[in-house]
């Protein structure tokens, strides 16, 4: 009877270990916020990131499609609606989708613990890449520290549904694939590399700019260490063709029938011909433009975005305003890819030795290289480098600790050494208590919204609560976290930033103009598929289409009575507290000047929950104060006039009264005392009049344009009326 080998029983047991740890810790989360209230909606957690609920819809979309014949209408009408960006076609909904369909469990909870339980496989092949270098212990370490390091666990805890939950699980299995393939130069790695890239694209379309720095890797490897070596050359010319830029399909059918020549011996002469031809294949396929693109969108990062095509207009950039595409400071860099600046500093000395002692881990510099990109292109990058200076760290560890001959002292040491790098995280989780998305009460106002609102009509809103809202209503939106380009964002910024009159008419513009662009798409494939159409942005159009070739004479143009498109659906508009928070940031994307990108002015606003009064004057931090008794407001060493006090606060019915005491005809800037929210707003008279503070804080709404839909203090939905 056959038994298993000890090593592997050794590695079964380190990968049981180290899972368990890392889902555990997982659930420290949970533990904190069970039975928490504003954190459930129908008696289960929400989760606790945005982008979910794109892939949360998808799923949604695609159960509720099950067993519908895709060729009838009524495919369409239960699965979801025409242009609905609903990512039906998406690995993670697809994969979300068959857990719900097969687990015992409801849609909520296996959303809200996926990431959980698939990110811990991670463990997998730090261990099994440990097992490559004969050092299993320094794998179990590692994988013990990386399963449960800042950055890891932040995208990866329990309720953090998203993609991150097998990012850096699939490129650590590649890493393993192609390391055993160098190293065995078995056949049999040569297709799980080429299928772990298939199943990598498949799940992060993104994930092309790795796997050509893996490719270019393996190349120099060979060329230098083992350059008459024939394997080498299979392993790039199959990972080549399934990195080409076409159809999965297609890729799947070039690596098989690649993998089934270079099993023939008699092909073997053939194998240069063979790389030339993948390489060939790769670049007409395109495969190169993407890698660039993702290079200009993180690194080469502009703050406004211009098109030399039709009137050149010019956008704010989302980029700007998006943290973790933002530099960040040395310490957290260092904090979140290892818990601490010292932990990082001796991961980083063991990575070296590492490297030294065992040269085929340069095959992993791809994923510290763009893990240290994090440092000057956004904290979301830091995740990369995770794995791989964890196992620097455990492998420092286990040599430091071999060297000593007392096994009695041996363990005790690695042990000790191992609870001190992880303690640093573990204090982390257990302090980061972050909350879900919306809680319980923004939820139950969207909630009321789906039962109102036909599933064509427009919810409009910031790009922020974009996916929340499709999922929660089943109705359309204008932007989300994936469709935020400067273009889009301009009518949304417009829409809440101005006056209810020019609002009002921009978001029937905004609205009917997309739907005409998805008419037009649809009507033109062929056309714009062959001779390559632009189709402008809706602002743009807009301007054409009244007749200007100034976008700002067309916005000015709103001021006055023009003829709308005809209404083909609803419009509501989404108006949280949460929105106020982030309301500076709304109004850049629309102050400015679209012909020549230059900033049109400098609106003030101000939101504080921190202040006190002492001696009839309010100190509202950051260096501002209000005399009251003077109507003066000291704004760092300015002093100004202070031109209206509002009070607003909410009466047991719900009823909200708002007060308000004019102090100087000629001041600047207005004071607003959001009572039921101890909240103070600071802002010019732009700011005052725009439609999210004159319809959210003071519910005050043109009876002609709007109509009060949902008014409650978390959130207020109105419905547009022409």
């Amino acid at each position: 009877m056959n038994t298993i080998p000890s090593e592997t029983k050794i590695t079964i047991i380190y990968i049981f270990f180290a899972y368990t740890f890392s889902v555990l810790m997982r659930l420290i989360w949970v533990y904190h916020f069970n039975g928490y209230a504003p954190f459930y909606f129908n008696d289960q957690f929400m989760i606790n990131t945005n982008d979910g609920y794109l892939w949360a819809e998808g799923a949604r979309d695609l159960l509720h499609g099950s067993g519908v014949n895709p060729d009838a209408k009524e495919y369409l009408d239960r699965f979801h609606q025409l242009h609905d960006l609903s990512p039906v076609g998406t690995a993670a909904s697809q994969l979300t989708a068959f857990f719900a369909k097969i687990l015992p469990f409801s849609f909520e909870s296996v959303i809200f613990y996926m990431p959980a339980f698939l990110s811990s496989l991670v463990v997998v092949p730090i261990v099994l890449i440990s097992k490559s270098f004969k050092n299993l212990e320094a794998g179990f370490i590692a994988a013990l520290l990386a399963s449960i390091a800042w950055s890891y666990y932040n995208r990866t805890m329990a309720g953090y549904y998203d993609t991150d939950m097998l990012n850096i699980v699939l490129p650590m299995f590649l890493l393993w694939s192609i390391m055993w393939a160098i190293q065995t130069q078995k056949d049999v790695y040569l297709l799980l590399s080429a299928l772990d890239i298939l199943v990598y694209r498949w799940w992060y379309p993104q994930s092309y700019s790795l796997e050509f720095a893996f490719f270019g890797l393996i190349l120099i490897y060979a060329l230098i260490y083992d350059r008459k070596n024939s394997f080498n050359y299979k392993l790039l010319a199959i990972m080549m063709f399934a990195m080409m830029q076409t159809y999965m399909l297609v890729r799947l059918s070039s690596v098989l029938v690649v993998f089934y020549i270079f099993k023939q011996k008699k092909f073997d002469k053939y194998i240069y011909y063979i790389l030339s031809v993948s390489i060939i294949a790769f670049f007409i396929t395109g495969g190169f433009a993407p890698i660039w693109n993702q290079l200009k969108g993180y690194v080469f990062r502009e703050s406004v975005d211009a098109t030399n095509k039709g009137l050149g207009l010019h956008f704010f950039t989302v980029m700007q305003t998006v943290r973790e595409a933002g530099k960040i400071p040395f310490e957290t860099f260092a904090n979140r890819i290892s818990g601490s600046v010292i932990v990082f500093f001796i991961s980083c000395i063991g990575y070296i030795y590492l490297l030294f002692k065992k040269r085929i881990m340069f095959l992993s510099l791809p994923l510290v290289g763009l893990g240290f990109l994090a440092y000057v292109g956004g904290l979301r990058f830091t995740i990369y480098a995770v794995p791989i200076l964890a196992l620097g760290i455990g492998f420092l560890i286990s040599e430091l600790s071999s060297n000593i001959s007392n096994l009695k002292i041996r363990y005790p040491s690695m042990i000790i050494l191992t609870l001190a790098i992880l303690y640093p995280n573990y204090k982390h989780i257990d302090a980061y208590k972050v909350p879900t998305v919306f809680s319980k009460q923004e939820v139950m106002v969207l909630d009321k919204l789906k039962h109102i609102a036909q599933r064509e009509d427009y919810v409009v809103s910031w790009w922020d609560f974009g996916y929340p809202i499709r999922y929660y209503t089943d109705v359309k939106t204008l932007a989300d976290g994936g469709k935020h380009s400067g273009s889009v964002d301009f009518p949304l910024s417009y829409i809440l930033t101005n006056p209810q009159q020019e609002a009002a008419k921009m978001a029937r513009l905004d609205v009917e103009y997309t739907e005409k662009n998805f008419r037009f798409k649809d009507s033109h494939k062929k056309e714009i598929k062959d001779k390559n159409f632009t189709i402008f942005s809706n602002i743009e159009q807009m301007t054409k289409d009244y007749g200007f070739n100034d976008t700002n004479d067309f916005l000015l143009n709103l001021k006055t009575k023009i003829k709308l498109p005809k209404k083909t659906r609803d419009i509501y508009f989404y108006l949280p507290f949460r929105m106020m928070g982030i309301f500076p940031t709304v109004a850049r994307f629309s102050n400015i000047d679209l012909m020549s990108g230059n900033t049109i002015r400098r609106p003030f606003f101000y939101q504080t929950n921190r202040f006190k009064e002492k001696n009839n004057i309010l100190y509202l931090g950051s260096g501002i104060a209000f005399y009251q008794k003077k109507g003066i407001l000291k704004i760092g060493n300015q002093k100004v006039l202070a031109k209206s006090f509002y009070v607003t606060y909410y009466e047991k019915n719900g009823k909200l009264i708002r007060k308000k005491q004019l102090l100087h005809q000629k001041g600047d800037i207005s004071i607003i005392y959001m009572r039921s929210y101890r909240t103070f707003l600071l802002l010019d008279q732009n700011m005052l009049n725009s439609l999210y503070i004159q319809l959210f804080v003071f519910d005050n709404y043109d009876k002609k344009l709007f109509k009060p839909i949902i008014l409650t203090p978390s959130a207020k939905i109105y419905k547009l009326l022409i």
